[in-house]
């Protein structure tokens, strides 16, 4: 069984930068693609960011582009979502997505992730 768990969310004003982080263990000698998504409090769970199990190839939603960097450590399956000038929008409920048998391509639909963290807030305001 692999278990997945999210750090690092809190309460940051806008324009402020702050990085979560997930771990997934349970299962030796397998890395993982992981990524984010999120779920605002009056929308769906939507796609964030995702990396690859070596960490050569990541991916974004528009809305994060150029504001979100997502990256893995070298050894294991640890990702951290970076997030620099955050806004009222980014106000959600991050959770952390492990992919094990997501056909290529496929890493921004839900029913792609074979594994979920329980989530970390992330609260913005002006």
């Amino acid at each position: 069984q692999v278990q997945v768990t999210e750090s690092g969310g809190g309460r940051v004003q806008a324009g402020d930068s702050l990085r979560i982080s997930c771990t997934a263990s349970g299962r030796t000698g397998v890395k993982f693609a992981m990524g984010w998504f999120r779920q605002p409090p009056t929308r769906g769970r939507e796609f964030v960011a995702h990396i690859n199990w070596s960490g050569e190839n990541e991916n974004y939603a528009d809305s994060v582009k150029g504001r979100f960097t997502i990256s893995r450590d070298n050894a294991g399956n640890t990702v951290h979502l970076q997030m620099n000038n955050l806004n009222s929008e980014d106000t959600a409920v991050y959770y952390c997505a492990v992919y094990e048998f997501a056909p290529s391509g496929s890493y921004s639909q839900q029913n792609a992730v074979d594994y979920w963290g329980k989530g970390t807030l992330v609260t913005v305001f002006s």
